[in-house]
Parts: C-alpha cells; sequence; structure tokens
C-alpha cells in the first residue's frame, strides 16, 4: 500500500488500541497489542508520517533508531541487589531502567502527555546480543524488569533486505507478534504532502513530468545508485534557502541529496530553465490580472514542459498566499476563544487584574507550545499558529499597560482585534480575486489543455486550496469543477466568520 493508506491504517489501529471501557481500562490490554511493523524501502516517509499520526491523535512520540543501541542501552546496566530468601540473604542480579523506556518516562513528566507512540525505527537490524531481547520486547512491552506504560502504543519500521545488508530476518514466532504493514513509494500520494508543505515548485514540475524520477535505486558499476522522497523534501528545503540567500544551486548541490548522476543532472539543467521562465513569465502579474500580451502569446506557443513549469510557478505562488489566509483565520479563531475569555476576566476589574489575566493566557500558550514541541503531539503549522497568536496578546498586553480599567483595557483589546480581523477579510478578499485571475490567465492561454485540468487538480489535494474555495468561493473553480461542491458549505462557513465578531 501507498504511505496515506499506511497512515490510516496506523490512525485506526491507534484509536482500537487507545479505546477504554466503561471502568476506564484499556479494552486491550497493553501485552496484548500487537506493536505496528512498516516494512518499506529507505526515504518514503516512515518516520513523517509517525510525526503527523501523533500531531493528529495529539499523543506523545517518542522516536529511536535501534541501530544505535546495545544490548546495554536497550536493556540497562546490571548491577546487584541483596535479598532474602528463606530467612537466607543472596546477591540478585538486577537491571537498571532502559534508555528507552526512560525517555518514555521522561516525556511524560515533562510534558504531561499520558498517552504516546513509542516509534522504533531499522528494527530488523539490531545486533545479534539484542535480537532475543528485542523478541521479549515485542511479545510483553519489557526491556529488562522495565515496560512501556500504559496507554503507549508501539509502532517499529524497517527495510527489505534488499536495501540494508544489516537486516536481520525474523522468523515466524517474531512475524506472528507483529501487525505488518508494506509500504511502497508513490509520487501522487507524496504530492498531497509536498503541497502542504509548500514544496519548491521546480521540484514537483519536474517530477510531474518525469514521476519515474520521483523513486530510483539501482546497482551500478560504481556501486549503488537512488533517489528518495526524502532526498526530494531535504533538496526542495535546500533551494529555498540557496535562494533566499543569493547562493547558486548547481549540480554539485542537486547531486549531494538526489544520488543519481543523470537524473541530478537532468534537474540541474531543468531547474536553470525553470529559473529563467520565472524572471520572463512576471508570475505576480498574472495574479494581479495584468500580464502582457507578450507574456500569453509566450504561454500559449509553448511547449508542454514549459507550460507546467509555468503553472507550477503560479500555483506556487496563490497557494502560498492562501495558506496565509487560511492560517491567519485560524490564528483569528485561536484568539476569539481567549479574548471572550478575557473580556469577561476584565470587565467591571482593574486594568492590573486584567492584564494579569491576559499574561496568565500568554504563559498557558507557551506551555503550550513547549510540551507540544517537546512531545510531538502538535505539527508545525499549528506550532505557527500557537506562537502568532501569543505574540498577538503580548502586544495587546503591552497596549493596555496605561488604561485606566478593566473595561478600557477590554476596548484597547477589541480594538485590535477587530482591525486585524478587517485585515484578514481584506486579506481573503484579495486572495479570491488574485485566484480568479490564475484562472482567466489559464483559460484564455490554455484553452482545452491539460494544464487546466491540473490546476483544478492542485488547488483540490493542496489543504490550503481547497480549504480556500471551501470558505470563501471560486466561481471560476467550480465552473471547472462541478463535482466538488464545496459551496454547498459556503453559506454555513460564512456565518461562521461572521461571528468572528468580539461583542
Amino acid at each position: 500500500m501507498n504511505i496515506k493508506e499506511a497512515k490510516e491504517q496506523i490512525k485506526n489501529a491507534m484509536t482500537a488500541y487507545f479505546t477504554k471501557d466503561e471502568l476506564g481500562e484499556y479494552v486491550i490490554p497493553i501485552e496484548k497489542q500487537r506493536p505496528v511493523f512498516l516494512m518499506g524501502p529507505p526515504g518514503i516517509g516512515k518516520t513523517a508520517i509517525m510525526e503527523q499520526v501523533a500531531s493528529e491523535l495529539g499523543v506523545g512520540l517518542v522516536s529511536y533508531s535501534m541501530t544505535h543501541h546495545t544490548r546495554q542501552s536497550a536493556l540497562g546496566l546490571p548491577f546487584i541487589t541483596h535479598k532474602k530468601y528463606g530467612g537466607a540473604e543472596y546477591d540478585v542480579s538486577e537491571y537498571t531502567m532502559s534508555e528507552i523506556i526512560a525517555s518514555v518516562y521522561d516525556m511524560m513528566e515533562d510534558t504531561g502527555v499520558s498517552e504516546g507512540i513509542l516509534f522504533l525505527d531499522e528494527i530488523n537490524c539490531v545486533s545479534e546480543t539484542l535480537a532475543p531481547v528485542m523478541l521479549q520486547f515485542l511479545q510483553y512491552k519489557v526491556f529488562g524488569r522495565h515496560r512501556v506504560p500504559d496507554g503507549w502504543i508501539v509502532v517499529t519500521a524497517g527495510n527489505p533486505p534488499e536495501y540494508n545488508n544489516s537486516v536481520r530476518e525474523f522468523d515466524i514466532v517474531t512475524w506472528d507478534r507483529l501487525k505488518r504493514i508494506d509500504v511502497e513509494a508513490d509520487f501522487d500520494v507524496w504530492k498531497e504532502y509536498a503541497h502542504d508543505k509548500a514544496v519548491h515548485p521546480s521540484v514537483l514540475t519536474y517530477l510531474e513530468a518525469k514521476k519515474s524520477h520521483f523513486y530510483k535505486i539501482e546497482m551500478t558499476v560504481d556501486g549503488k545508485s537512488f533517489v528518495t522522497a526524502r532526498g526530494w523534501d531535504d533538496l526542495s528545503q535546500m533551494i529555498k534557502l540557496y535562494e533566499q540567500n543569493d547562493l547558486a544551486v548547481d549540480q554539485k548541490l542537486i547531486g549531494q541529496y538526489l544520488q543519481n548522476e543523470e537524473i541530478a543532472r537532468n534537474f540541474a539543467v531543468y531547474y536553470d530553465l525553470f529559473r529563467k521562465y520565472k524572471s520572463d513569465y512576471q508570475v505576480d502579474s498574472i495574479l494581479s490580472g495584468t500580464a502582457e500580451s507578450a507574456i500569453k502569446t509566450r504561454a500559449k506557443e509553448a511547449r508542454f514542459d514549459e507550460r507546467l513549469a509555468v503553472l507550477g510557478l503560479i500555483l506556487d505562488a496563490i497557494l502560498s498566499e492562501l495558506r496565509e489566509v487560511m492560517q491567519t483565520e485560524n490564528v483569528m479563531k485561536e484568539l476569539l476563544t481567549l479574548l471572550r475569555e478575557f473580556k469577561a476576566a476584565a470587565l467591571n476589574s482593574s486594568r492590573e487584574e486584567a492584564q494579569e489575566f491576559l499574561n496568565k493566557q500568554i504563559e498557558t500558550l507557551r506551555k503550550q507550545l513547549a510540551a507540544g514541541k517537546d512531545s510531538g503531539s502538535i505539527n508545525d503549522e499549528r506550532r505557527r499558529e500557537l506562537m502568532l497568536t501569543a505574540r498577538i496578546l503580548e502586544e495587546m498586553s503591552a497596549k493596555i499597560a496605561d488604561k485606566a480599567d478593566g473595561n478600557a483595557a477590554f476596548e484597547t483589546v477589541k480594538e485590535i482585534y477587530d482591525g486585524r480581523l478587517q485585515a484578514m477579510k481584506k486579506a481573503a478578499a484579495e486572495a479570491g480575486t488574485r485566484l480568479s485571475n490564475v484562472f482567466l490567465f489559464c483559460e484564455e492561454v490554455f484553452s482545452g489543455g491539460q494544464e487546466m485540468v491540473i490546476l483544478v487538480t492542485e488547488l483540490t489535494i493542496s489543504a490550503a486550496g481547497a480549504g480556500f474555495i471551501s470558505r470563501y468561493g471560486c466561481k471560476e473553480y467550480f465552473r471547472h469543477n462541478k463535482e466538488l461542491l464545496f459551496h454547498e458549505r459556503r453559506q454555513e462557513i460564512l456565518r461562521e466568520i461572521q461571528e468572528l465578531n468580539l461583542e
């Protein structure tokens, strides 16, 4: 199955394992919960989906690569204790707590998270001395005398033997204690993730044209040659940082991430062309509806690969704007909840009391951020939203420092909130106009071509694109995609937006 299907299987298993009965006990006791085993080639996103699962379920995540562990670090160190049996004293060997188990307890103590996932990667590459211990762990969730705490699910992962010379073949006894999920690389599934993570458009458009270059591992006379999803993702991040710092992106850099000489060379040539298209086509003028006729003519007459690159540039620009609008809306909703609490506390109170309440809200947010970061229970997007919310509250706290009383403090806070709300609505309207301009441009220059299908598809699979359209609409989108009737929810969501008013 692909990585998206595997993620759903894991989430479903986690949901089942976390289910409790009427007495508050787990329906499936921890020793009966089969660990999940993700079997798949390297670099396809096994670790990444565990981070997503943890954040979506709101639970902790502790990750370990088992290739880094010896029997002593996994099991714990032996020590001698004295015990009495039948009136006689004996020296008995015991073990300190495993580093792995201790890390779970540390997270619980530091973050207050009581449920989570213990993710053990490359579990089929453990050393020969550790193998028997791992069998006991997979059956009983125990290292030495210490077991995984209740509420913590074990997920493991590993590579097939053809990808890793260190792989140890499991016997039937071991496999019979695992919930095995086999995963494969799939570009179309990865593309959904890539849109949400704003992967560089040169990477997306190149792979759209050359899907066979997305994941490739082969033996050559010079050794193994490979390109993985992880490599493309990491390269994308580096390209964006190089561009931000005016550094040259060349084949030497690309080859550090795409370890297949032919693919690295092809992408380097394509990237240079992509940069030229970015300069020639003046994408901002397309979004603003002021593209010159020369640009439209060139787009009409361009070859398909050039059209695809231009479409990638347009999508990257408009999705960035839609993503920012959706993030701002989420921040405003977060603020609304907090400021309603502030209103109840501030009215008819002193300014000092009102400011103290606001500062406590800020402190709570900061603690939530720290705990979420340490536990892995919130993703990067959510973390950024909470950070922005905290900064706005800090701005509000500074603005009310000289107010006469709590009533005046609330009026100042409300004024700041209302100003930001109006700015968000204005930004959403402008983004909607620019999205319409994208469709108008594509209708004119790509009429009847495959490009319009790609545009609608990419907007649909992007969380930012689909989310924005479902909230604010886009008649051009609906005209081209009548099957996805997001507008049925539009009026309901617009009413929700109206309720953002802090009255």
